[in-house]
């Protein structure tokens, strides 16, 4: 068997805190994304287009769902007898293995899965970003520019720069300062969370840092700030639209982005096709007193009422004389006759009962419990939700996973309130 000249580690392990209720019981590259997808399914989709079918995916936390989603990766051509992909757990089995304590010790933890097959190049992957990427494109700039490392870098704006690593290079594209999500910085070049590396280089600096007392083992915090010192570490800058949807505002707006007609990630491109496993659902269906108007539905839906300029997973059913607008409604949500969805994301399995509202009023003050989560007027539920008939919530609510009906002891929920499972 040949030795693949590059593969694929995707870190698919992180916890996701920022979006709150929606990684709660999933790891944040399994939240669903678009109508359709589930955000991992890009990435994976990026390798496969890219000619790399060598694809291992470091999970951890609440690893399940994207287990059950992944499954031995025939929804990406990726179920091969040769290559292939592998879901790569945390184990025990001597003083060096155990939970991952960060980016770089999820690679080092699988230095034993890389030698194993002997490739020349690694390519680390972050499994929770929107974006659609030729990755041979960067393979080619490492090569012409004979570098140990490469990193994609895209441009954010300044408000942006305190959310990620921040890159500055010198006239030859080469790294000479890489800042974790500094306050302020002159640089505005972010890090995408990809990274090409040698593998001779790769597997020396591991283990170089495994003897390294007090280290945060993490590839933006500790690891590149000291290898652009000591190795030739470039930046190649990416063009087209990337995303981070860390936080519930970053994940509504690009699904919002998906409706927008000059919206730069074509999902509709057939040379590049985002893949994800299919369910056997019906066919979308309108009943005589619908209207849709710039809105992504699912399979399987069954619209009576209205939907303006949101985005529907598939089997959601919206009741006739209902609204849904602004919104994101995940898979198998019923919104009863009545019932108002405005500016909202509700997760799996909701129902909203006959002339509840979501969403209501002008007033935006921020989540109390969350005010850094919620913020912007816009409201979350978690799965399996139950909201009465009848009730009123306003604006930066934060709706627990698995409430039910005798769980909301007023029929208001007041701008910025949470609302907890009380059992």
């Amino acid at each position: 068997m040949s030795s693949p000249e590059i593969i694929a580690l995707i870190l698919a392990g992180g916890e996701g805190r920022r979006l709150d209720v929606l990684s709660e019981k999933r790891a944040k590259p399994a939240v669903p994304f678009g109508g359709k997808y589930r955000i991992i399914d890009f990435c994976l989709s990026n390798c496969v287009n890219s000619d790399i079918h060598c694809v291992g995916v470091l999970t951890q936390y609440n690893p399940r769902s994207l287990h059950d989603h992944i499954r031995i990766g025939k929804a990406w051509d990726l179920d091969r007898m040769v290559g292939g992909v592998f879901l790569l757990q945390p184990y025990v089995s001597d003083a060096l293995t155990g939970w991952y304590r960060g980016t770089a010790d999820a690679v080092y933890q699988n230095l034993r899965f890389i030698r194993d097959r002997s490739p020349s190049l690694v390519l680390v992957l972050s499994g929770d970003h929107i974006y659609k990427m030729d990755y041979r494109e960067m393979l080619q700039f490492h090569y012409s520019h004979h570098a140990d490392i490469t990193l994609g870098g895209v441009e954010v704006s300044p408000e942006e720069v305190g959310r990620f690593g921040i890159i500055t290079t010198d006239n030859e594209e080469r790294v000479i300062k890489f800042e974790e999500k500094p306050p302020v910085s002159a640089s505005y070049i972010a890090s995408m969370g990809i990274y090409i590396f040698n593998t001779d280089i790769l597997e020396e600096e591991m283990e170089r840092e495994v003897i390294r007392e007090g280290t945060r083992f993490d590839f933006g915090k500790d690891i590149l700030p000291r290898l652009i010192k000591t190795r030739k570490v470039y930046a190649c800058l990416f063009q087209g639209y990337w995303k981070d949807v860390g936080t519930l505002d970053a994940y509504w707006e690009a699904n919002m982005d998906l409706l927008d007609e000059k919206f730069p990630l074509d999902l509709y491109d057939r040379s590049w096709p985002i893949r994800t496993p299919e369910e056997d659902r019906p066919p979308v269906k309108l009943g005589s007193t619908a209207c849709v108007e710039s809105s992504i539905l699912g399979e399987g839906t069954i619209i009576n009422g209205k939907v303006e300029n949101s985005v529907l997973f598939n089997g959601v059913f919206v009741s006739e004389g209902a609204l849904v607008r602004d919104s994101i409604v995940m898979n198998d949500v019923v919104v009863e006759a009545g019932a108002q969805v405005d500016r909202s994301i509700l997760d799996k399995s909701v129902r909203v009962r006959e002339n509840a509202r979501i969403g209501w009023g002008e007033d935006k003050r921020e989540n109390m419990k969350y005010p850094d989560v919620l913020r912007s007027g816009l409201n979350v539920v978690g799965k399996n939700t139950r909201i009465p008939p009848g009730l009123i919530i306003g604006r930066n609510c934060r709706i627990g996973a698995d409430v039910k009906e005798y769980d909301f002891i007023q029929s208001f929920v007041n701008s910025g309130e949470s609302i907890e499972c009380r059992m």
